[in-house]
């Protein structure tokens, strides 16, 4: 469990708090490139960490990212329009750029001081793997670079190898993150009901053969091995014979994670947590295969909801959700699987939903197939504490390292995590980066 002093570090990030100042050292996802589409096109509200912002996509495609109240008289510039590469407040038509310059400044007389002092919070933005991308940490000068955006798997592969989505999660972040690491619940909640066979469960997280491995040893045994981005996690459980089913499972800083269950030459998948504010996050979700393109059926199937990615409406709210109760059906739970609630993401946003706005750490009862959490909270809570003291995260520089691959792998008992991930990947803490990456 966690002290309440602890709990309120890890869920706050708004500006000023120790989490929400080690979050802005990092590029964050603020909407899909998708969300965005035309050149002087209608702008987007950004609400990111406790801050209100504007995005707008400005005549020469430039995504700017901006405080979205006016410097003038506080009008919301979402209201604005987006004209020849500014954004113009329709309340006295004080209108700025991407960097937050003052363009035209209507009612000001010329050559008084507004000209050159007004300035509107703006914050640098690149766009990447479908996502753009603000970065909200010190504005960037000798003392304070910027870095490169994390160069995740996804994100480096074609547009054709990838499909990219993001979804509302009605929690914190951090308990959902936390959800997601948690690889043991795979044994409970996802599971068809009991007695139930796997294909009689369309929502079933994996084969047949998996599914029986999964379900019948609850207890994994977890290995951690950190690196310089973050960790990487396995659990073994008993398979057939002699043999131990892994599933590895990635965390990197300062909050994206990958899914545990892909096996060769299978679609890999991940996300990245945003918070909203501190009871509400996106969750960025994306699939890739490093292989091959995905075909149309694949993508329609994403589109349609599909596993860790939700059905989602146009506005990213998942259709089952907190205010329907997931569209639970008691005699679905009783017959055909665990939950009664359709969909993998689903399942998880119930029961992490269901922990509170922001889950009481304080009256918890962690056990070994805890792990990973553990390991989570005190590599973020250190990072930030460390920030506080002065000392600047260096995750951020290593862009590269980003470049990460989980997944499942069958190995004889015995054999070590490491060599685990090295037979799966090729390389000890599934790297797929052209340098050698370095553990801590």
């Amino acid at each position: 469990m966690l002290s309440a002093a602890d709990n309120e570090m890890l869920t706050r990030t708004g500006p000023g708090t120790p989490m929400g100042e080690y979050f802005r050292r990092f590029w964050q996802p603020i909407a899909l490139a998708r969300e965005l589409p035309d050149n002087d096109g209608a702008p987007i509200r950004v609400n990111i960490m406790g801050e209100q912002l504007v995005a707008f996509r400005n005549s020469q495609g430039v995504v700017g990212l901006v405080n979205s109240k006016c410097p003038h008289r506080g009008a919301d510039l979402y209201f604005g329009r987006n004209e020849e590469c500014g954004i113009r407040c329709v309340f006295h038509g004080w209108k700025f750029d991407v960097e937050g310059r003052p363009m035209e400044l209507p009612n000001v007389p010329p050559g008084t001081q507004y000209h050159e002092t007004i300035r509107l919070k703006a914050y640098p933005t690149r766009e990447h793997g479908g996502i753009v991308w603000g970065y909200l940490g010190p504005r960037p000068d000798e003392t304070h670079p910027l870095p490169e955006v994390p160069q995740l798997e996804f994100a480096e592969l074609p547009a054709s190898h990838r499909y990219v989505t993001k979804k509302l999660q009605e929690c914190n972040w951090a308990q959902s993150i936390e959800g997601a690491l948690d690889t043991s619940h795979f044994s409970f909640l996802h599971m068809p009901a009991p007695g139930v066979p796997s294909n009689a469960n369309p929502d079933a997280p994996a084969d047949e053969k998996r599914l029986r491995w999964i379900r019948n040893d609850p207890l994994p045994q977890f290995s951690i091995m950190e690196h310089e981005v973050g960790f990487v996690v396995g659990g073994a459980r008993r398979a057939d014979g002699e043999e131990r089913y892994w599933r590895t499972a990635q965390f990197a800083l300062p909050a994206h994670s990958t899914t545990p269950s892909t096996l060769p030459g299978e679609t890999y998948f991940g996300y990245t947590w945003v918070p909203i504010d501190d009871h509400n996050c996106w969750i960025y979700t994306y699939a890739w295969n490093p292989d091959r393109p995905f075909t149309d059926e694949e993508r329609a199937t994403f589109a349609a909801g599909h596993g860790v990615i939700a059905e989602v409406d146009q506005d990213f709210i998942p259709i089952r959700n907190r205010g329907n109760e997931y569209l639970r059906d008691r005699e679905m739970q009783k017959h055909v699987n665990f939950t009664g609630v359709r969909g993998v993401a689903e399942q998880d946003a119930l029961v992490h939903d269901s922990q509170g706005r922001i889950a009481d750490r304080t009256q918890e009862h962690l056990t070994a197939s805890d792990a990973a959490i553990v390991r989570f909270r005190r590599q973020v809570m250190n990072g930030a504490r460390a920030l506080l003291s002065g000392v600047e995260p260096q995750a951020p520089w290593k862009h590269e390292s980003y470049r990460l691959r989980s997944g499942s792998w069958i190995a004889s008992e015995g054999v070590p995590f490491e060599q685990v991930m090295q037979e799966r990947f090729g390389h000890p803490y599934g790297w797929v980066g052209s340098e050698e990456a370095t553990q801590k």
